[in-house]
């Protein structure tokens, strides 16, 4: 029976594919290898691609927008939120319709929607907060026509930071849902 060396070779080949897929770039926690420039919690915030690719997010969106447009996944991956809140910036939906649009065009693609808290708050409030947040992506996702089968929601809440800090900087930049594909 000549399945056996095959089966072996493929299962191997599986394997490393599936170890290549899971390496880390050394990046930051959502890619960001800029360690991320800050300004005012309004904008100007440097958002990472899944890839390790820095990109300079601009503040409508249309970064999010350009790469929808070629079928690839939408480079900006990253939307920030206000002090102790899960409403979505207006500044961000044209960042989630590309990725709406992205997953309606791809079906087999699927998402989970990592959601961020910066430090204060207790330890349970951040993880309920950052599943809210990530909630309100999944419900925007779903309102454009994105089968929720494709989306998976999870809240880090403050334990991941993007940003080490005691300021409005580094709390701005960890208030966020991450779209990891």
């Amino acid at each position: 029976m000549q399945l056996k060396p095959y089966a072996r070779t493929l299962a191997i080949a599986l394997s490393l594919a599936f170890v290549a897929g899971c390496s880390s770039t050394g990046g930051g926690q959502d890619g960001d290898l800029t360690g991320g420039a800050g300004g005012s919690d309004r904008g100007g915030v440097s958002t990472g691609s899944a890839d390790g690719r820095g990109v300079s997010g601009d503040r409508d969106g249309r970064d999010g927008q350009r790469a929808d447009a070629d079928g690839r996944i939408p480079e900006t991956r990253t939307i920030y939120f206000e002090y102790d809140s899960d409403t979505i910036r207006s500044e961000f939906e044209p960042v989630l319709t590309a990725h709406a649009r992205f997953l309606q065009n791809n079906p087999n693609a699927s998402v989970v929607l990592q959601g961020h808290t910066d430090e204060r708050g207790t330890r349970e409030y951040n993880l309920a907060l950052g599943e809210r947040r990530a909630g309100a992506v999944e419900r925007y996702l779903n309102v454009q026509g994105v089968s929720p089968s494709q989306v998976e929601v999870v809240s880090y809440g403050e334990e991941r930071p993007a940003a080490r800090g005691q300021n409005e900087q580094a709390y701005a930049q960890n208030r966020r849902v991450v779209f990891a594909y």
